[in-house]
C-alpha cells in the first residue's frame, strides 16, 4: 500500500485505545527511554503514520499513556479511599494504593533507575491532570470541615494540591525515616506529620 492509499483510509475509533495499550506493553518491556515507535506500531498492528496521526511525537504517547494510567489509578483507588472515615486516613490509603500499584496499573518502571521519577515529573507538569486530581479531593476536605478535622477557613484547592504533591513524593522519594513499604507506616506517617497542618 502507497502512502498516499494509506492517507485516504479512515482510522477506526478504537486506534488511539490499540495504540495506548501497545505503547504501555512496550514501556513495561523495554522502559520509557528504549521503546520506539515502530515498537508500538507492531504492537498495536498499524502502521508508524497512524501511530503518528494520533500522537505527535514519542514524547506525546509517554505522556499519553502515563496520563491514562493516572486516571486509571484514581478510579481503581477510589472505593479504598471512601472506605476510610478520616482525612488522614483517605490520604494515606491513597499514598498506600499508588505506592503499591497492580500489575495492570504499574508500569515496572521502578526496577529502571531515574525512570519512575521522570515519569512522575512529567505528570506533575500535566495541569489538567493536577486540575482532575485536585477536584478528587475537595468533596474529601469538605466533608473533613463537616467533621471538624480541618479548619473552616482552608483553601481546598491549595490543600488538595498539596495532598497530591504528598503523595507524589511518597512515591517517587526515598525515605530515610519511613517504611514506605509499610502501608501501616505510610498511615501514620501521613496521619502524624501531613494532615496537621490542616487542623
Amino acid at each position: 500500500m502507497s502512502p498516499s492509499s494509506e492517507a485516504i483510509q479512515p482510522i477506526p475509533a478504537d486506534t488511539r485505545e490499540q495504540i495506548l495499550r501497545a505503547a504501555e506493553t512496550c514501556i513495561r518491556r523495554w522502559g520509557i527511554r528504549r521503546f520506539s515507535m515502530n515498537d508500538v506500531a507492531r504492537g498495536a498492528g498499524v502502521s508508524r503514520m497512524s501511530v503518528y496521526r494520533h500522537f505527535a511525537d514519542r514524547d506525546a504517547l509517554v505522556l499519553a499513556v502515563l496520563e491514562h494510567l493516572a486516571d486509571q489509578t484514581v478510579v481503581a483507588s477510589t472505593p479504598a479511599i471512601l472506605r476510610r472515615r478520616s482525612l488522614a486516613a483517605q490520604i494515606a490509603e491513597a499514598a498506600v494504593f499508588v505506592r503499591h500499584l497492580g500489575a495492570d496499573l504499574d508500569l515496572g518502571l521502578e526496577d529502571r533507575p531515574g525512570e519512575g521519577e521522570q515519569a512522575a515529573l512529567q505528570l506533575a507538569h500535566v495541569r489538567r491532570l493536577l486540575d482532575r486530581w485536585i477536584e478528587f479531593w475537595v468533596p474529601l476536605l469538605v466533608q473533613a470541615q463537616q467533621r471538624g478535622e480541618v479548619r473552616a477557613d482552608l483553601d481546598l484547592r491549595a490543600a488538595g494540591e498539596w495532598i497530591m504533591r504528598v503523595i507524589l513524593s511518597l512515591v517517587t522519594v526515598p525515605s530515610l525515616t519511613v517504611d514506605l513499604d509499610d502501608p501501616e507506616a505510610v498511615r501514620r506517617f501521613v496521619r502524624d506529620h501531613i494532615v496537621r497542618g490542616f487542623a
